[in-house]
């Protein structure tokens, strides 16, 4: 049973982010790891480094259009000392608000970067080709063999393959070389300050607070991404707060440290919390017959390993894929493109990012850390991503031919990968349901 509901399969896309900074820099299509609450309102996340944490406000123009309003700041000041009233209201002591919030001023940079990330997308090819680069792999094998005795520690204890835990760090933060260097605080108050999802990072941030009052880490040392993303494996507070462990037991939950005990046994945890799998992969990558009927790739057929065998499937080297359980069939960027048959465990490493490629990022480097060879098939590299306007364009198009698409906001998820298929099938296209720019243009 897929532990997903088919809200969250929303997050399905066929892009992310442009890569920035160093080569083995953090890989982050969406802030993350995501809560059981605010999982629902995440499965609608654009495919970018942001997260989309609330039903954006809607304009009178097309459904699902947003609306921004920039803020600029003017009352940052008034705002906090209506929020430091609500925080007492709630628990959190003066003292721990005085430390948090000395010095703490609005910060124009976090609202800039929350506007910014739609429109930059490239395919997921070439985000794999920065996610599993060779430095990342090699950089993975030497951070599993130097925390293997503690990686072996927290893979018994809670039953979550140990190079998946260290994949998921090797996007996060490259093994923790970029933990990032933003105040939590200020970060938070920043964007709860700023309308557009402010009850999401009021709690964010009142979290957050509760962490500093009950002494796992000190203001200062509460860093990370401009989101409020925090520690070695990026976790938000309220994350945190359900799934972060002591396993190092000083008393503290600490994944901020340079030992990554803590933050590595955390992830774990969270994995173990959704229904992982131990020794059951991923996925696999196979080879689909000519003759395959592309409607059967939907993440809704579920098939054994067998009887996807015998519809003529099989892995790369022409065997049938042992059976881990029910599978469907993923191609993440249409029929001329890469084939996964993907597992439970696609859906639990989904819980910690819903965009596929970086879900496919975590499981093939996991996969390439422990020696496996890297992905044979071929990706439409003559393509490009679409635009954010041209996600749009196209949904509208869509809906506008009879296919409706269900909202117009630019993330390709299974309704508008649904409407896709069905226009294909009245064209007599191939119907694998690929956004394709070759697509819009025949629907212009």
């Amino acid at each position: 049973m897929r532990i997903l509901s088919s809200a969250v399969c929303l997050a399905t896309f066929w892009g992310t982010t442009a890569i920035s900074g160093a080569p083995d820099a953090s890989i982050r299509p969406n802030i993350r790891p995501f809560t059981q609450d605010n999982l629902i309102h995440l499965a609608a996340a654009a495919i970018d480094e942001s997260p989309r944490p609330e039903d954006r406000p809607k304009t009178a123009a097309a459904k699902g259009e947003t609306q921004l309003v920039q803020k600029d700041g003017n009352d940052f000041g008034t705002w906090l000392g209506e929020f430091r009233q609500r925080a007492e209201a709630r628990g959190i002591g003066r003292d721990t608000l005085n430390r948090a919030f000395a010095g703490v001023t609005f910060d124009p940079d976090a609202i800039r970067r929350d506007r910014s990330q739609a429109e930059f997308t490239k395919p997921i090819w070439e985000y794999l080709d920065t996610a599993v680069s060779s430095a990342r792999v090699s950089n993975g094998q030497a951070a599993l063999n130097k925390h293997r005795a503690v990686l072996d520690r927290i893979e018994a204890r809670y039953g979550v393959d140990k190079q998946v835990v260290v994949a998921i760090w090797g996007l996060e933060s490259a093994y923790g070389s970029y933990r990032g260097t933003d105040s939590t605080i200020r970060s938070l108050a920043t964007l709860a300050y700023d309308a557009r999802r402010k009850e999401f990072f009021e709690e964010q941030l009142m979290q957050a607070l509760r962490i500093l009052q009950d002494g796992h880490v000190t203001p200062d040392r509460m860093k990370g991404s401009w989101a409020g993303a925090m520690g070695h494996t990026q976790f938000m507070p309220t994350s945190f707060q359900e799934h972060a462990v002591d396993f190092t037991g000083d008393g503290k939950r600490d994944i901020w440290s340079d030992d990554p005990s803590d933050a590595l046994a955390s992830t774990a945890n969270y994995l173990k919390h959704f229904g992982w799998t131990k020794d059951q992969p991923w996925g696999v990558e196979v080879r689909l017959p000519s003759s395959f009927d592309f409607m059967l790739a939907n993440r809704n057929v579920m098939k054994s390993p067998a009887e996807w065998a015998a519809l003529g499937i099989t892995d790369m080297d022409g065997r049938a894929v042992p059976n881990h359980g029910e599978a469907s069939i993923l191609l993440p960027a249409g029929g001329k493109g890469t084939a996964f048959m993907i597992f439970s465990n696609f859906d639990v490493i989904e819980r910690y990012n819903t965009a596929d490629a970086y879900v496919i990022g975590v499981g093939h480097l996991s996969d390439r850390i422990v020696g496996k060879p890297a992905i044979k098939g071929d990706w439409p590299r003559g393509d490009r991503a679409l635009t954010f306007t041209e996600r749009k364009e196209l949904q509208q198009r869509l809906t506008s031919k009879g296919y409706d698409t269900q909202k117009i906001d630019g993330r390709i998820g299974p309704l508008t990968i649904n409407a896709v298929r069905a226009y294909q099938v009245a064209e007599g296209m191939q119907p694998d349901g690929y956004a394709s720019l070759r697509l819009l243009e025949r629907l212009r």
